[in-house]
């Protein structure tokens, strides 16, 4: 079962020296990708800003084990990438709609693949038929260049030799070693990417041109047009275009209302913070999960309240 364990009001009842505190279980993902880096940093801003919390991270095999685990109740939070989530929430892939709640938005994932910088390859089409490493087993990102390649008339696991990780921080060795041609991945500060553009030699980014994105977003129109700024990545000189979407800390439908509403005050109200520690964070706003929602139906109540209270919702 979940370790949430509700205090009795008011919030942190101080008895003595002490303070009764909530602990709040949170699924991330495999070591070496960016989950991990933001549950980490969500965890440990999150704790030091409120003692009454103890955010606990664990490691998992990312979206496609994280949402089953919420709906079992068997962690209270969860990051859970764009297209699941969204697979999810409307209920695809032969799936009953899920239960889970949004609690924020934690931020956009524009998808690339990264190559080396004296590889021959430049473009998408240029990948078909050779290795490419999808990123981790469960994790969203394989779904996320599913829907991408599909859209250009591509099948991810019949054009091209699909690599699936068992950890999603053994991508970018495969690529410097020439194991793989490219490493899928999203989002500004992914760490697979930072360490391909940080080894000798350098990396290049390859990301679907606008001709490709029209098409993409005629037969998925979900996926958004993102763009990832210049110097998101060592040596990366202009913004990039793509498409992607937003990923979710999501909750399991049956934490406490009150609970809800203190995790999005208490993270709202370190925005700033958050941004400092972990880049990618700064697209962590309240405004933003109002912006990201399918539908606003799909936030938790007790965190509605708190964004209708501060204006950013209705």
């Amino acid at each position: 079962m979940a370790s949430c364990r509700q205090p009795r009001a008011p919030w942190a009842e101080k008895g003595g020296n002490t303070i009764s505190r909530t602990t709040i279980s949170l699924a991330t993902a495999t070591p070496g990708g960016g989950f991990p880096l933001y549950g980490n940093a969500f965890s440990e801003i999150m704790n030091g800003a409120d003692p009454s919390l103890s955010i606990e991270p664990r490691n998992t095999k990312g979206s496609n084990e994280n949402i089953p685990l919420l709906e079992s109740g068997q962690v209270d939070i969860a990051l859970v990438a764009g297209e699941p989530s969204y697979e999810a929430f409307m209920g695809l892939g032969g799936r009953a709609k899920t239960s889970a709640k949004i609690l924020t938005a934690m931020y956009s994932s524009p998808g690339m693949f990264v190559v080396r910088a004296d590889s021959p390859y430049n473009t998408i089409g240029d990948l078909v038929d050779h290795p490419v490493a999808f990123g981790a087993k469960g994790s969203g990102l394989p779904i996320l260049s599913r829907y991408i390649l599909d859209g250009l008339g591509l099948r991810q696991d019949e054009d091209f030799k699909s690599i699936y990780l068992e950890r999603a921080g053994d991508g970018p060795a495969m690529v410097q070693d020439g194991r793989a041609a490219a490493l899928w991945g999203a989002g500004i500060g992914w760490p697979g990417f930072t360490a391909v553009a940080k080894s000798e030699g350098g990396a290049r980014f390859i990301a679907p041109d606008a001709n490709e994105i029209a098409r993409i977003r005629a037969k998925h129109s979900f996926l958004k047009p993102l763009t990832v700024p210049a110097s998101s990545y060592p040596g990366q000189t202009a913004p990039i275009n793509s498409v992607g979407s937003w990923s979710f800390v999501l909750v399991r439908e049956t934490l406490p209302d009150d609970v809800a509403y203190h995790l999005a005050r208490t993270l709202h109200g370190v925005e700033a913070t958050f941004c400092q520690k972990l880049a990618q964070a700064c697209e962590t706003t309240a405004a933003n999960t109002v912006a990201a929602a399918p539908d606003v139906k799909l936030i938790h109540p007790g965190v509605l309240k708190y964004l209708r209270e501060i204006g950013v919702a209705k």
